[in-house]
């Protein structure tokens, strides 16, 4: 009894976060290897200077 509530749990708690939390992760990276080759094929750029700038500052 106790076997199938530990799965039940494992299946309905444990591995829906595990799968959303390992997608965030690569989110993350695919995000900043987008952002590292756009910002070093635009170097030269003014606009590059002004996307990085903070208007609120």
């Amino acid at each position: 009894m106790v076997g199938g509530i530990i799965i039940v749990v494992l299946l309905l708690v444990v591995f829906p976060v595990a799968i959303i939390m390992s997608g965030a992760v690569l989110a993350a990276v695919l995000g900043s290897a987008a952002k590292n080759s756009v910002d070093n094929d635009h170097a030269d750029s003014e606009l590059l200077e002004i996307s990085e700038a903070n208007p609120w500052a």
